[in-house]
This record gives C-alpha cells, sequence and structure tokens, in this order.
C-alpha cells in the first residue's frame, strides 16, 4: 500500500494529546524560575495602537535623568559586520558565509535590506558561539576534528547529499564547510559544558514533581495554545517605528513567501528566536494579559498583531489548540485514498472550473472505499493511500470537513489550476485516546532540562558582560 498522500500540512508542529512536554509546560513554569519573558505583562493589545504613556517606567533599576539629552550622533546606517572577541577574529567572510547557511537552511531568498538586518543578527549569534567555545576550553572540553567530521557527515544526509556533494553546495550558496562545522562546534561544545558544568547541580524534589502533577489535574480540560512568537522591543522614543516595522513583518508574513520561523527567526528579539519563536503549549493564564486575550480569539493557522504588550509589540501565530488532559477529536488517525485529477499545462481558470465540476459529479457517486479505483479510472485520476493520517495534520480547511465525513465518504474537491483538483474520501476511524498524565520521571526530566537552559542563559549573561569584544 502505498504512503504519499500529498497534503498540505500546517506550519505547526504535530503533536498527539498525550506529549509530555505539551501537558506540563504551564504547570512546570508555575513552579521554576520564571524564563526571560519577552513580552513583560502590561500594556493594551490592539491591532492600530501606540504607546500612550511616554514617560519612563522606574523600573530599570539604572539613574536615567528625566530630562536627557543626547550628546552625539548614533548613524544606524553604519553597519559593523566583523569584531574581535577575547581576541578571536570574526571576520567579515565569516558573516556572509554564515548569512548564506541561514539563507539555504530556509530557503530563503534575501533583498538587500534583508541581509543587511540579518548580518547584524548572525554577528550577535557569531560573538556568542565565540564566547561558548571559548568557555567551553575553560573546562578542557574541545570538539576533535573527527568528532567535528561525523555531525557534517550526519548534516549532508539530512540534505540528502553526499559529504562532497554537500562542499560543493555550500560553495554555490556562498557559504562553506568550514562555516558549517564551526556552528557545529559551537553547538557540542556548549552541550557538553552544560552537562560537565551544570546539570550535576540541577536537582529537583519529589514534591515539586508531586505540585506538578496536581496542578495538571486541576488544569484538565481547560484550553491550552500551541504558539510561535515575533517580538520586537520599543521604547517611548522609537515605538511607532517599531509599531510600524511590525506591521510591515505582519505583511510580508500574510503574503506567504515564507514560514512564520523563518521571520521571527531574522527579526524577534526574544529567547525564542533561535527555535522559529516557538513558545510551545501554553494556557492563557500564563500569558501577559494582552497575548491571553488575543490567544483566545485567534483561530487555528491565524496570525494576529502587532499586538501592544509592555516593552514593545508582539505578533502571534496560533498553530494548534486543544484541552488539557482531554481526547481531542483532531487526533483521530484516519484510513484516506485521494484520488487526484491533474489538468493539462495551460489550463485556464474556466476550464479547471468545468473539469472540477465533472470531478465532483464523479465523486458524489462514489458507494465507498472500494469504488474508488473504478471511478478513478472512468475519470482518468490518480489514487493513493494512507493509513496514517491525523486530523490535525491537515490544513485548517479540510480539519473541519474530515470531522464531519462519514466512513465511505467523500470531501468536496480542492486544489488549484495549476496542481490539478482533489478529494479525500474517508475509509476508517481510529478516534483518539483519553488524555492520561505523565509519570513523576517524565516530569522530573522536563524541569531539570528547563533549569538548564535557565542556568545556560544566565551564564550567557554573565559571558557577554565579561567580554572584551572590539568591533571593526
Amino acid at each position: 500500500m502505498k504512503h504519499d498522500v500529498r497534503l498540505a500540512a500546517r506550519g505547526g508542529r504535530v503533536i498527539g494529546a498525550v506529549v509530555l512536554a505539551a501537558l506540563t509546560a504551564s504547570a512546570i513554569a508555575q513552579s521554576a524560575p520564571p524564563p526571560q519573558n519577552p513580552a513583560p505583562q502590561g500594556g493594551q493589545a490592539g491591532s492600530g495602537q501606540t504607546v500612550q504613556d511616554q514617560s519612563l517606567p522606574d523600573n530599570t533599576g539604572l539613574d536615567i535623568p528625566t530630562n536627557l539629552q543626547i550628546f552625539g550622533k548614533l548613524d544606524p546606517n553604519v553597519r559593523k559586520p566583523t569584531a574581535i572577541v577575547n581576541d578571536t577574529v570574526i571576520t567579515g567572510t565569516d558573516v556572509d558565509q554564515r548569512v548564506a547557511l541561514v539563507a539555504m537552511a530556509n530557503e530563503a531568498k534575501l533583498s538587500a535590506e534583508d541581509r543587511e538586518r540579518l548580518k547584524l543578527q548572525v554577528l550577535r549569534q557569531l560573538i556568542d558561539e565565540t564566547l561558548q567555545i571559548q568557555e567551553a576550553k575553560t573546562a578542557d572540553i574541545t570538539i576533535t576534528p573527527a568528532e567535528l567530521t561525523q555531525s557534517y557527515d550526519a548534516v549532508s544526509k539530512r540534505f540528502n547529499r553526499t559529504p562532497v556533494a554537500m562542499r560543493t553546495y555550500l560553495r554555490e550558496s556562498g557559504s562553506s564547510e568550514r562555516s558549517l562545522k564551526r556552528q557545529i562546534e559551537g553547538e557540542l561544545a556548549w552541550q557538553r559544558y552544560l552537562r560537565r558544568r551544570v546539570e550535576p547541580f540541577v536537582n529537583v524534589g519529589d514534591e515539586e514533581v508531586k505540585s506538578i502533577i496536581d496542578r495538571l489535574q486541576a488544569a484538565k480540560g481547560t484550553d491550552e495554545f500551541n504558539l510561535k512568537e515575533i517580538y520586537l522591543a520599543a521604547t517611548p522614543a522609537n515605538s511607532q517605528q517599531v509599531y510600524t516595522n511590525a506591521k510591515q513583518i505582519l505583511q510580508e508574513i500574510q503574503k506567504g513567501a515564507q514560514p512564520f520561523e523563518y521571520y521571527a527567526r531574522q527579526f524577534s528579539e526574544a529567547s525564542t528566536r533561535a527555535v522559529g519563536g516557538d513558545l510551545g503549549w501554553i494556557r492563557a493564564a500564563t500569558l501577559p494579559g494582552p497575548l491571553s486575550e488575543a490567544a483566545t480569539t485567534m483561530q487555528v493557522g491565524q496570525v494576529a498583531g502587532p499586538i501592544e504588550v509592555a516593552g514593545g509589540y508582539s505578533i502571534l501565530y496560533l498553530t494548534d489548540k486543544r484541552q488539557v488532559l482531554t481526547a481531542d477529536p483532531r487526533d483521530a488517525k484516519l484510513s484516506l485514498k485521494q484520488l487526484t485529477l491533474r489538468f493539462p499545462p495551460n489550463t485556464n481558470q474556466a476550464q479547471a472550473s468545468a473539469r472540477a465540476q465533472a470531478f465532483a459529479k464523479a465523486t458524489q457517486e462514489l458507494r465507498g472505499c472500494g469504488t474508488v479505483e473504478k471511478v478513478a479510472a472512468g475519470i482518468g485520476a490518480d489514487v493513493v493511500d494512507n493509513d496514517t493520517v491525523r486530523i490535525r495534520d491537515l490544513p485548517p480547511q479540510l480539519q473541519e470537513v474530515m470531522l464531519k465525513l462519514q466512513v465511505g465518504e467523500s470531501s468536496p474537491p480542492f486544489g488549484s489550476a495549476e496542481q490539478g483538483v482533489r478529494a479525500l474520501v474517508l475509509c476508517g476511524r481510529d478516534e483518539a485516546a483519553g488524555g492520561s498524565l505523565p509519570n513523576s520521571e517524565q516530569i522530573q526530566g522536563q524541569l531539570e532540562q528547563q533549569r538548564v537552559n535557565l542556568r545556560a542563559q544566565q551564564k550567557l549573561r554573565d559571558l557577554r558582560r565579561d567580554a572584551v569584544v572590539e568591533y571593526r
């Protein structure tokens, strides 16, 4: 049986009803030290509001005059693409090749303006990477050439290329094998440093685990949201400009040329930038007020913003929604047959509509899955099977359709003049099982990992504070 039903899946992660990280994230967040929140609580949500209070909040801990004056001039157009970090040189070539690597990995075509903006972000990332490698060496941690080669070969395989072909591909993209290996070295060195210097000192007590289990049980049935965020920091002085920038980013996202994650990695100023802005599964009660209000009114697949929060603006993307520890009908596993009728080249819209109507009539005459092949042969359609599709893996429009279908029925036709028309026939449905609590070991493991990540962020902040960085 074939397993290549070509369905346009949503941009969100495919997650079942019982996944530890999703179930415990909000409960753990209440018992652990709070992470760096990219959008502090406060402000008002809105699609066209600007910051009203132009006074400086007295929460910085800095001695800033009320009536301050800027002496000198900062030219934002001056680019500093190179730096020396504690005697380690980051060259312009290093920055350019890493930018090319980011663009290649995201299959992105960058405008000149986007490339310049990305250069500054990449430079900051290279500085952090250099500090991490340097700190790892103080703990006698080095990554050997053999280990780098092994990891490089594994990355090449994920790109469906041999190491030699990958080297050529990188060069053609404007990057290099050296740039990729440097990134691998930074990741491996930092992971080993954390295992040696941080993880042994992280402990989670039985009472903490029990408290989380109690909270999960109390939260059963409440809504959880799988969110991604782009956060842009703003001050009273530049609030209007930041708002305008956020609107422009939102417009680009809505065009659909690049996924939300691409814009999050490129523009977000939150710590979640490295993971495409992913906030994971989270309950509305744990979000700042404006974000909570937006999340509860959004539909799956919707992007909202700019949302004004204390400290800046956020753009939210709701990738999924569910209820804690409750079986979700969208987790049902479907057995499907897909019919595909492809159109000849240069088919215009009128011709496509006529063929789609004939296709729709044929699918309405289906008498269960046993007649699919016969009907398909009569109209020249292709048939593929898949027995492992979850409803939540489908685009939002199709999710609603499939939830209402009975076994043996066909969905309405869908497609385009360029790619032809398709229909899904439901052959069977395995309903989702009820939610269950994760066990104590799973909760303990996630709590420990969260605390390791928090201490890693604190350590990196310390390294930045103590670093000697000279820009060229």
